[in-house]
């Protein structure tokens, strides 16, 4: 496949880009900064030079033209290096420094200067449908999901297969973030089930037969390498009593598809609601972030059992949006959407499904989700007018 232009656009001054294995940190970069000095520590012996003598960096630096961008992959690996980029920077010769990292684990655990604003943060993301154009397929990105390490590989299943068990022996074993690593491979598996789903930690500790407290650090691993987010419920200016848990997604719709077990007994359709449901949420993840990240993403739902997918919330925007895996929209799929406007009338209601066809039901825009995934671009409106 050739190689694809992102969407996401860099700020104008040093900055950390944070993003799960896989996503193109380093591809990105080498594209968008061709005559960029680079400082790899994947590569083992570079990892142990600089493990060894953090300070080497300035070294390195000074060796370089003012006005010079400086890439450090995955940082995380030798925090240490942080104080001295921070000293660079406030030499005032004009270098940007640009810290890929994969996880914000170890920085926080050590407690390392995170440069005090002289470093802003972005991320980046699964390809979005925009990005892959004429490529995108949905029922591929179903199944597969959208990393780019998939997408290019020749045999994207294989890389699936491996993807978690990467994470496992590089990211976790190799900095002990887990002692129980069977207990921990137990609690994926179990975990997968609550992709889409409100958060019950005790279920989940239950399943995998370790106790709540180890459950709640695992998922804090998860968490900080990326490799999942946690959906808050929407509750401003709640009228009806809402639920307090949080809904739990796999970062990306094909490693989730990898992490959950399959038998002759399951289902299609108790991966493909969960599998739909979440390609939405990694694009509208994506396109807030790469829009500026001015919004906040949501779900909702009352105690009486009234659900909204994802709220989407922000100074210019207000979006209530279901998503359904079916080829035809029921007036009873909108009872959720409904009870939303009832709660909040500035809202804009949207309804994605599998069909193919532009309806309005009641007020409601429905909307086939390839169209809608195509047509998402950063910097754009949600919804063209």
């Amino acid at each position: 496949m050739e190689v694809l232009s992102r969407l996401f656009a860099p700020p104008n001054q040093s900055y950390y880009l944070f993003g799960p294995r896989g996503t193109g940190k380093s591809t990105w970069t080498q594209m968008y900064y061709e005559n960029a000095a680079r400082i790899d520590l994947l590569q083992p012996d570079v990892l142990r030079r600089y493990q060894g003598n953090p300070e080497r960096i300035r070294e390195f630096v000074h060796a370089q033209a003012d006005e010079q961008t400086i890439i450090v992959d995955e940082v995380q690996r030798v925090p240490e290096l942080l104080s001295a980029v921070h000293a660079l920077i406030e030499e005032k010769r004009g270098w940007t420094f640009v810290l890929t990292g994969s996880s914000a684990r170890k920085l926080k655990q050590t407690g390392v200067d995170l440069m005090a604003g002289r470093a802003v943060v972005r991320s980046l993301h699964p390809f979005m449908a925009s990005e892959l154009g004429r490529y995108f397929n949905l029922s591929t990105a179903l199944t597969q999901g959208m990393l780019p390490i998939v997408w290019d590989a020749p045999c994207p299943t294989d890389v699936l297969k491996s993807y978690v068990g990467v994470y496992v022996r590089e990211e976790i074993q190799a900095e002990g973030l887990v002692r129980n690593l069977g207990g921990f491979a137990r609690f994926l598996e179990a975990i997968s089930f609550s992709h889409g789903q409100v958060l019950n930690l005790s279920n989940v500790a239950r399943e995998c037969e370790v106790q709540r407290k180890t459950v709640e650090g695992f998922l804090a691993v998860l968490e900080d390498l990326l490799l999942c987010y946690l959906l808050p419920v929407f509750q401003k200016r709640a009228k009806r009593a809402t639920v307090k848990h949080p809904k739990f997604y796999v970062f990306d719709t094909g490693v989730f598809q990898s992490l959950r077990p399959s038998g002759p007994l399951d289902r299609a359709e108790e991966r493909a609601g969960p599998a739909l449901e979440g390609l939405i949420g990694q694009h509208l993840r994506a396109w807030n972030a790469y829009s500026g990240g001015n919004n906040n993403l949501y779900y909702w739902r009352t105690q009486a059992g009234s659900e909204v997918d994802f709220v989407l919330y922000g100074p210019d925007t207000f979006f209530g949006i279901e998503v359904k895996h079916a080829s035809r929209v029921d007036r009873n799929d909108l009872r959720g959407l409904k009870a939303f406007r009832d709660e909040y009338p500035e809202a804009q209601l949207l309804l994605l499904y599998r069909g193919d066809e532009m309806l309005r039901i009641d007020g409601m825009r429905c909307m086939p989700c390839q169209t809608f995934l195509e047509q998402l671009t950063p910097g754009k409106p949600l919804l063209a007018a």
